[in-house]
């Protein structure tokens, strides 16, 4: 799959970060193999060994530069044609604000009210932002950098940890 070079971030011998190119989420990135398997069993040795330390240094930069309440880090992988990936999503504090300010997703609690404290899980958060960020024509507002700048940043930030 070709990513226009706008997107991409970082690159390594064996691996391309980029933003996500369909999501509205600023700093939504993917993490992608060069190599064109679909299983970690199939990487070659090389990638496998790389793998560790870049995704511990995605975080690490991801964690310093845009400061996510939480960082979820992900493979799903399902779908024929892609490369072995993974996605980094930040989930800022006003996304999880949006989140429960959304009356559609409140019927998540099937079973009840919401409890006090809201709380929610990784996978509901997930489901919000490939939904409203990524599909919606109508996207939440994004407080902060938007996707162009963040990227920039990011970029920027990359080329002073290699």
């Amino acid at each position: 799959m070709h990513i226009d070079p706008a997107f991409i971030l970082h690159q390594t011998e064996h691996w391309q970060l980029n933003h996500h190119l369909a999501s509205k989420l600023p700093g939504y990135l993917m993490l992608g193999a060069k190599v064109p398997v679909d299983s970690l069993a199939d990487m070659p040795e090389a990638a496998l060994a790389e793998m560790g330390g870049l995704l511990a240094n995605i975080q690490r930069v991801m964690q310093a530069q845009l400061q996510p309440k939480w960082l979820y880090i992900s493979r799903y992988g399902h779908m024929p044609g892609f490369p072995l990936h993974f996605h980094f999503i930040p989930v800022y504090d006003w996304v999880e604000r949006a989140f429960w300010q959304d009356e559609r997703y409140r019927s998540l609690y099937a079973f009840g009210t919401p409890p006090l404290e809201p709380m929610t899980d990784g996978a509901e958060l997930t489901l919000f932002v490939w939904r409203e960020f990524g599909e919606s024509l109508t996207p939440p507002q994004v407080h902060g950098p938007g996707v162009a700048q963040v990227i920039e940043q990011l970029r920027a930030a990359f080329k002073r940890d290699s």
